[in-house]
């Protein structure tokens, strides 16, 4: 009896060795949950960060007017030269940009300029729509002043020229009133001025607050 218990006892023994023992065979999965649990763990590649100020060099994918463009009228732009952080380029040229009018105002006949304010709201990279805020550009055409009072003054000094030749110091002073309304018709008909910007027109914006990507 005594005998057949201990063959019985080794012929376990050899079994629980080739199979290992539950602690061993429980061991494995509970070093692949801490393996995971640790990957889990570590924390998310950092994203990078466009700064304030940064300088968006964009052209201008269609033409905008004064005459045509009213404010909150959008427009395109594409980013003419890549932006760098530290020596890591950031947003690649050719990068979509989005914007619209924040000002438009038309010129008068005889006085005011003509204004047209821009700015960018938004970028797409990878993927993804980003808001941004950025400075104003803004276009203004010359007074009108000095070129209207060339106008009405060769308007005037033609009509005193004529007047004298024909009818002396009395003619000289009518053909000067009459050289004047002349002249301030002529700058009513031509002094209106418009703010132009042909399509591809480049302009540079300054980033006001940063983005990170």
């Amino acid at each position: 009896m005594k005998a057949a218990a201990a063959s019985s006892s080794m012929v376990l023994a050899a079994l629980m060795a080739a199979c290992g023992t539950p602690s061993a065979r429980t061991a494995a999965p509970a070093e692949s949950t801490h393996a995971s649990d640790a990957r889990a763990a570590e924390p998310a590649a950092r994203g990078v960060e466009l700064p304030s100020g940064a300088i968006i060099s964009v052209r201008l994918d269609r033409a905008l007017s004064t005459v045509r463009n009213r404010a909150g009228d959008p427009f395109g732009a594409i980013l003419e030269a890549p932006i760098a952080v530290d020596g890591a380029e950031i947003l690649p040229q050719g990068t979509k940009f989005t914007g619209h009018v924040t000002a438009s105002q038309a010129s008068g006949r005889l006085k005011g300029r003509a204004v047209l304010s821009l700015t960018l709201d938004a970028f797409d990279a990878n993927g993804r729509h980003y808001p941004i805020h950025t400075s104003l550009k803004t276009r203004t055409t010359e007074a009108h002043k000095k070129r209207n009072l060339e106008i009405i003054g060769g308007g005037t000094g033609l009509g005193a020229l004529v007047g004298g030749l024909t009818g002396g110091g009395k003619g000289a002073g009518i053909g000067a009133a009459v050289g004047a309304g002349a002249g301030t018709g002529v700058a009513a008909a031509t002094g209106k001025r418009d703010v132009e910007i042909p399509a591809e027109t480049l302009f540079q914006f300054s980033l006001k607050s940063a983005v990170k990507i």
